[in-house]
């Protein structure tokens, strides 16, 4: 077996850099538009909820729960599919789960009742939730340390892309074609990226693309001699302190980012009085803010651990500046309509800027074969905590909305969001003081 040296650990692979392949950010590639194709999925029916509250008549609390089945469903896929990247690898992993939420979203088109939606909700979510477990393991396997908080925000960035493509899109169909074929052409998306994913994708030695220069690149720091598909022993995971850390910062704030996706339309349209194709433009360039910031940030914090910062301190520098930088969206309500967009694009770009970094943490506490299993744990807890956050803010704006002051029910989340990152960042830092690596205990 092969072992790299200390020295070979230490530095930067340099005497073949220009002989080096690129391969790995064509991977990369691969997972930033299937992660843009999974948020196209998610956004559709918070853009269509104007159409179907003509259709449905149904009340803001009936909404929520619309949403928070998803979220159940979500993380229950999440724990699964988490176990099932790390036993049966990364390719087979992703495109099971696309696969299944393309055929889930194509059934959105056939529901005709608030019922059947809280079904397609739910096969949905179940779909969903390899998305990130596979992507996570896929960057941690092609990337060395020292780049996966630019890969990830890179591939992570298709959130915000996903979620501006939408709204520009979305309406128009929905509008022209009628709001059914919106679900039916996100499932065809889905089935087109498997045509790539198949024939583009495996563990790096697999890869003949991937010259030699660029597999001792990504080895370059390797933590783990395990190969994709190893057994991991998920459920002993939740006896790590390091665990809790990631698992805790997601379920305090992927809410947050769910409460954007599903509720911005309704607040611009129940707050500034604006239709779906007036508020596509406002949304669009909330993403777009989003989608920029959000790079810079992986980017930053990659940089300064390329110039020699360790990485628990670019980390932590990095995620408590973005923990910090969501604190003005609570002055959303009292502000003018485009100041509302950059205050809510400038938190988003911050959510996404910590989320890139935070996952990346996953990387950098647990070695490859156990990434995947807790990245599956800490978006089943973020959508765990977020099955209960949409119930919430539906009940809450039906009673702000019988008051006649939606503004101030929608005043009262946008606060709760604030607050929600410096918390998550004092905890984690309780729990995990440094991010270094964990050794697992051998099943």
């Amino acid at each position: 077996m092969k072992v790299c040296s200390h020295k070979t650990n230490m530095e930067h692979p340099s005497s073949s850099s220009s002989d080096m392949t690129r391969y790995r950010w064509v991977v990369c590639a691969l997972l930033f538009f299937a992660t843009t194709i999974n948020y196209i999925d998610r956004q559709i029916l918070a853009l269509i909820k104007p159409i179907l509250d003509e259709q449905l008549h149904w009340t803001n609390e009936q909404f929520g729960y619309t949403n928070a089945f998803f979220q159940l469903s979500y993380a229950v896929s999440l724990m699964i599919f988490g176990w099932l990247v790390d036993k049966y690898g990364t390719k087979i992993g992703y495109a099971v789960s696309i696969a299944a939420w393309s055929l889930a979203a194509m059934g959105h088109a056939f529901v005709m009742s608030i019922g059947g939606f809280y079904i397609a909700r739910v096969m949905l979510g179940l779909g969903e939730g390899g998305n990130f477990p596979s992507a996570i393991k896929a960057v941690a396997l092609w990337f060395p340390k020292r780049e996966r908080a630019t890969a990830t925000a890179i591939f992570n960035s298709g959130t915000n892309v996903g979620a501006i493509v939408a709204p520009l899109v979305v309406p128009a169909i929905a509008l022209s074609l009628g709001w059914h074929w919106a679900f039916i052409f996100a499932g065809i998306a889905g089935f087109v990226w498997l045509f790539f994913w198949f024939p583009f994708y495996n563990v790096p030695e697999k890869i003949k693309a991937a010259n030699a220069a660029e597999l001792e690149h990504i080895r370059s720091d390797r933590d783990d001699t395990s190969r994709d598909g190893e057994k991991v022993a998920w459920s002993g995971l939740l006896g790590y302190r390091q665990t809790w850390a990631f698992v805790v910062a997601k379920a305090l704030t992927d809410p947050v980012w769910w409460f954007f996706l599903t509720w911005l339309p309704d607040f611009f349209k129940q707050t500034r009085h604006l239709d779906i194709k007036q508020s596509g433009y406002m949304l669009a360039t909330i993403y777009g803010m989003a989608t920029i910031l959000s790079i810079f940030g992986g980017w930053v914090v990659g940089a300064l651990v390329k110039s020699g910062w360790t990485v628990t301190r670019a980390r932590k520098t990095g995620m408590f500046i973005f923990a910090c930088c969501v604190i003005p969206i609570i002055y959303v309500k009292d502000v003018g309509d485009w100041t509302a967009v950059v205050l809510i694009g400038f938190a988003c770009a911050a959510h996404q800027a910590w989320s890139a970094n935070l996952f990346t943490t996953a990387s950098d506490m647990f070695p490859k074969r156990a990434v995947a299993s807790v990245v599956g744990l800490g978006g089943m807890a973020g959508s765990l905590v977020g099955f209960f956050f949409p119930i919430m803010a539906g009940k809450l704006l039906d009673k702000f909305k019988l008051e006649n002051n939606i503004s101030g029910g929608y005043g009262v989340l946008f606060a709760i969001c604030a607050g929600a990152y410096l918390l998550a960042f004092a905890l984690q830092h309780i729990l995990a003081p440094k991010f270094e690596m964990t050794k697992l205990k051998e099943v």
